[in-house]
């Protein structure tokens, strides 16, 4: 089968990993939706040469001219969101496609006391049809949790209202195997019965949410009536909900709608993938890239842009989940950035997509980046809910108390990001106190980045031990984001971790490469320091000197410095260069304080 080259390409790029992939025709349309184990396996089994394939295969694989997909982390959850994507956009491939047999359908039968089972052969009966669903194992899955949940019944029976009540049944074994509640002999009303199958509808419907508040709602006025029978067997079924949604990032009835966005930041591009969550289901997905054109352009507004490109027009109350605070227009928009929790599960799902999207415009294998490696093993050693992509350290330096100064050293993906280093001149503290030093440079860091709406760290190392990380909680408490970062204190002696509110420290390997990233990222905030400190050692010993010149202040002090550079070359300088400066008369005060073996010569 030949095969063209740009598809080629498009698997080549694709991922060895669970997810959902979606075919389009050179026009655009979304011809197919399918899920995988290995997407790259998968998608590539469409375009190997079959002695028998049907004839609606070829015609789909003819049509193919673009490839997207999404990544999830299990095989559960590539079920759930490729059914949650087919109801939503009903591809026409979706309906049929191996050997011209329709995919299977769950029906609700149009009858007084109705019949629900799967089915292949979708009529227009005036039943109620749910699917298409992608395999026999799958319908079977969801139908047996329906049964479990709501016992209904299985026979062929003609269950009119008057051949009830003229009681020509009896109840059959599956009645008292629990099975069915008997409707055929008047055992279960048809009140009770319709109730079930209207949950059971809106379950089909991805309402979960619903079906779980009724049955938290029968349950309670169960126990308050002491009816702890149909209580306990409430219970079972709220159970048995929970399991069919538990662990899963695609379908959580815990959740509402809201937009969710990931972004994966690059020199040249910014990916942004969006999910769209719609009563606790994705119903949507999709990538783009912005090209960066201007240097001034910043995550924030790259981001802002990509969202009024993806829902422009439904901007107004939403919910959007982000990895950092955007300026959008309208009042009404509520923006959450998680950090723990269901929300956050979905963000990181957004955030590895847009990743996928950027190894796959590189062209590049997706194998794990070697700084991923190091920064999913520092996350499991180090007890972290998120992984450290950009980490932030900081250290104190003072000369016997005087020229206090810290210093941050800044690592992203695992390495320094020079550029982002800073230094602060210690503003409020008197004397050598780490602690005060410590809790102003914090607070002072950390209510700009607020002010000027850039993302946190994800990981604050301070260079010391309990008394300095006390010191920093207690500014990050001040700003309220105490619950929104991590950090930690590493204390040079035997190189001991430690954590907020815990007495005890953690004794990592000495030969862990987690320890080697702390270690050089303390190392860089302290050579960094280092340096910042004797400029102003340097800087603050010739302004004493200087000043000691009568009629010499601040102001003359800083000429003589901005002109000369450094002490050193000042009294190397002749005598008719200092005074070209500063005067005859003063110029020449101050070489002779510089170089008193010369008065002599004058």
């Amino acid at each position: 089968m030949e095969i063209l080259p740009a598809i080629r390409e498009q698997i080549s790029q694709l991922p060895n990993q669970p997810g959902v992939y979606r075919y389009y025709d050179k026009n655009g349309l979304l011809l197919y939706i399918g899920k995988a184990i290995n997407l790259k396996k998968r998608v590539s089994s469409y375009f190997v040469e079959k002695q028998q394939v049907g004839a609606r295969l070829k015609m789909l694989v003819r049509s193919i001219y673009r490839i997207e997909f999404t990544v999830v982390a299990t095989e559960k959850d590539a079920f759930l969101l490729e059914n949650a994507l087919i109801k939503e956009h009903q591809p026409k491939f979706n309906v049929s496609l191996k050997d011209d047999k329709t995919y299977p359908y769950i029906k609700i039968v149009d009858e007084p006391i109705p019949r629900i089972f799967f089915t292949r052969n979708k009529q227009n009966d005036g039943s109620e049809y749910f699917g298409p669903y992608t395999s026999v194992h799958n319908v079977r899955y969801v139908f047996d949790i329906i049964k479990r949940i709501y016992p209904i019944r299985t026979c062929h029976l003609h269950l009119s209202q008057e051949n009830i009540k003229k009681k020509k049944f009896k109840v059959c074994l599956e009645y008292h195997i629990g099975n069915c509640l008997g409707p055929c002999a008047a055992h279960q009303t048809k009140e009770d019965y319709d109730s079930n199958v209207q949950q059971i509808r809106k379950m089909l419907k991805g309402k979960l949410s619903e079906v779980h508040s009724i049955l938290k709602s029968q349950l309670d006025e169960a126990v308050e009536q002491l009816a702890f029978e149909r209580a306990d067997v409430l219970h079972k079924r709220i159970l048995h909900l929970r399991e069919y949604i538990s662990q899963s990032t695609i379908v959580n009835d815990k959740l509402g709608d809201m937009e969710v966005f990931g972004i994966y930041d690059t020199e040249e591009k910014v990916y942004v993938n969006h999910l769209s969550v719609s009563e606790g289901t994705i119903i949507a997905t999709k990538t783009i890239f912005i090209r960066k054109n201007l240097e001034t352009e910043t995550t924030e507004e790259l981001l802002a842009q990509a969202i009024y490109s993806l829902i422009g027009d439904r901007m107004e109350e939403i919910e959007i989940v982000l990895p950092l605070e955007i300026h959008l227009e309208g009042s009404s928009i509520k923006q959450t950035i998680p950090s723990i929790g269901d929300k956050k599960k979905l963000l990181d799902l957004a955030i590895q997509n847009a990743h996928q999207y950027y190894v796959k415009d590189l062209g590049k294998p997706t194998k794990k980046e070697p700084y991923l490696v190091i920064l999913e093993k520092m996350k499991e050693e180090l007890r972290l809910i998120d992984l450290p992509y950009h980490i932030e350290c900081f250290d104190n330096s003072n000369f016997q108390g005087a020229f206090p100064v810290s210093s941050m050293s800044v690592f992203k993906n695992a390495k320094p990001s020079t550029k982002d280093y800073r230094h602060y001149k210690v503003e409020t503290v008197v004397g050598p106190d780490d602690f005060a030093t410590m809790k102003e440079v914090i607070f002072r860091r950390y209510r700009r980045l607020l002010e000027e709406n850039k993302p946190l760290p994800q990981l604050i190392v301070i260079d010391g031990g309990k008394g300095q990380l006390g010191a920093a909680i207690e500014s990050l408490k001040t700003l309220g984001i105490y619950e929104k970062v991590q950090v930690i204190s590493i204390a040079k002696k035997l190189e001991e971790i430690y954590y907020p509110e815990d007495t005890h420290p953690l004794l990592i390997s000495k030969k862990s490469t987690t320890l080697k990233v702390l270690q050089h990222i303390r190392n860089e905030a302290h050579r960094f320091g280092i340096t910042f400190h004797r400029e102003q050692r340097s800087k603050g010993t010739i302004k004493t000197t200087l000043t000691e010149i009568p009629g010499i202040g601040k102001t003359t002090s800083e000429k003589l410095l901005k002109h000369f550079k450094s002490v050193k070359k000042l009294k190397e300088a002749q005598l008719s260069e200092i005074q070209a400066i500063m005067g005859t008369k003063r110029g020449a005060g101050i070489f002779h304080l510089l170089h008193p073996e010369q008065q002599k010569l004058f």
